[in-house]
């Protein structure tokens, strides 16, 4: 606009220098206000396009600035339209795994229901199988502690405690005597004093068939010099075996029920350090308890009862 204001000034400038002399004052005085009047209008023109200009070029700004704006909007929104459409796809695979979990535990709960009622029908036939072992530990226990008394009773007489010694420890009747009530010194001979206390214990085992005897002998750790046996756990052996035969032979007890050993000096009560315990390491022990097949028997589920 100013570059077209500038060239009509100076086509005017330039009419006016050839134009003739003749014009007079007044003339070109009127001629001069009206181009100022005109310039004026122009130059105002100018001002008002000016701002115009200026009003264009900040919207047109704004429009710059609102277009960027819009166009990191749109980014934003493609990003999170892009996570939205992740997120969905996340939710149908889990859907889709979730149905799968459903099917499978509706097969699962009814093998589970299945094992349940197996588990059950065993644990009732485990429960009456237990009842049965604790009736039979009952049972067992009362027979022992009869056992022991009448053993108790009928061995009191004419025997001194420190040479027999009657214990019950869990399903057996341990009887202890003391090696020189039963044998003769240094040997596997029986004394006269034996034969009476054996043949006591002989009648309470007779008198119960469904146990079995087993006999075990004892030494201390002194070194055994006889010279006839190797050491002192041949001569445990053959004290036992001694007493088998006493049994078996002067009382008449069934040798299927019988069974000999001997330890030695193996698994002594005290120490051999002294007499006294050395005395009391010498031992022959008579185990009364019952037959090896009546625990299979009674170890076996198939042999419970149903009621």
């Amino acid at each position: 606009m100013r570059i077209k204001v500038k060239y009509f000034l100076l086509s005017l400038s330039v009419a006016l220098m050839m134009t003739p002399s003749c014009v007079t004052k007044k003339k070109y005085r009127s001629m001069q206000s009206t181009l100022q009047t005109e310039l004026d209008v122009a130059n105002k023109d100018l001002a008002k396009y000016g701002v115009q200009l200026n009003e264009l070029m900040a919207q047109l700004s704004a429009c710059e600035s609102a277009r960027s704006t819009n166009k990191n909007e749109m980014r934003v929104r493609e990003e999170q339209m892009a996570d939205l459409r992740a997120q969905i796809a996340d939710c149908k695979a889990q859907r889709d795994k979730q149905l799968t979990q459903v099917g499978d535990l509706t097969v699962l709960s009814q093998s589970a229901n299945d094992n349940i009622k197996e588990t059950l029908s065993q644990l009732q036939g485990k429960d009456k199988y237990i009842r049965l072992l604790q009736a039979a530990k009952t049972k067992a226990d009362s027979i022992n502690l009869a056992l022991a008394l009448n053993l108790k009773t009928v061995l009191k007489d004419g025997i001194e405690d420190k040479d027999v010694d009657v214990k019950v420890d869990k399903t057996v009747v341990f009887i202890n005597l003391s090696d020189k009530m039963l044998y003769q010194s240094g040997s596997y001979t029986l004394t006269p004093r034996a034969n009476q206390v054996l043949g006591k214990i002989a009648a309470i085992i007779e008198s119960r068939p469904e146990l079995e005897v087993m006999v075990e002998g004892y030494t201390d750790n002194v070194p055994y010099k006889n010279g006839i046996l190797e050491d002192n756990w041949d001569l445990s052996v053959k004290r036992s075996t001694a007493v088998v035969r006493a049994l078996q032979r002067d009382f008449k007890i069934n040798p299927d029920r019988l069974i000999a050993a001997g330890r030695g000096e193996h698994n002594a009560l005290t120490t051999n350090n002294t007499e006294e315990g050395r005395s009391t390491n010498r031992r022959t022990r008579i185990i009364i308890m019952p037959k090896l097949n009546q625990f299979y028997d009674l170890l076996n589920p198939n042999l419970v009862p149903n009621k």
